[in-house]
């Protein structure tokens, strides 16, 4: 590794996933939200949190009725991901200029999930937590929904990397190469 220089301390995590986040509030109301910032934060029980600013039209729907559902897309979503990401659901109908599907998701009252992307975890929010410019929707994952491609035999989830992407700078990524497995060093 070459010499390293101190820059300026902000979030350089990197890659985060891209995925759609979709939600509904108690009157109907649904938007799809692009974000990078969601992670994974227990797995007993499954919990994620999505980073979300109070100035974006699905925090209102999501604080209203504590449900989400992260949609991961595949790489042939990336317009409709990108579009949601930069157009208001003020304004627009995102699922119809898209052309995704919102469904009811099983586990959940209000938020939709979009058929068209191959998994979908369904959300309850136990907490919010303002952390400076976002605040932070700690949930629950009550229910995962997966299509069968991407399910082995056994029913465990196994997506194809080629069809995943991520997000790194400003910039989307495309995955693909399987280096190793987990536990390889052993």
């Amino acid at each position: 590794m070459s010499d390293k220089k101190n820059i300026s301390a902000g979030v350089n995590l990197f890659p985060t996933p891209a995925v759609m986040v979709s939600s509904s509030d108690s009157n109907g109301n649904k938007n799809i939200l692009a974000i990078a910032w969601t992670g994974v934060l227990s797995s007993k029980p499954p919990m994620v949190g999505v980073g979300i600013t109070e100035e974006r039209y699905s925090y209102r729907l999501i604080n209203d009725t504590r449900e989400f559902v992260i949609n991961i897309p595949t790489v042939e979503q990336l317009t409709a991901l990108d579009y949601c990401g930069v157009v208001s659901g003020k304004d627009i109908d995102k699922f119809s200029e898209c052309n995704l599907t919102p469904e009811m998701a099983a586990s959940l009252q209000w938020a939709p999930l979009i058929e068209e992307c191959p998994v979908n975890l369904e959300c309850k929010v136990k907490e919010v937590l303002n952390l400076g410019s976002h605040d932070y929707f700690v949930a629950e994952v009550v229910n995962t929904r997966a299509c069968e491609e991407w399910l082995t035999e056994a029913g465990k989830l196994r997506p194809p990397a080629e069809e995943l992407m991520c997000y790194v700078r400003g910039k989307y990524h495309q995955l693909g190469k399987l280096i190793a497995e987990h536990g390889f060093s052993r």
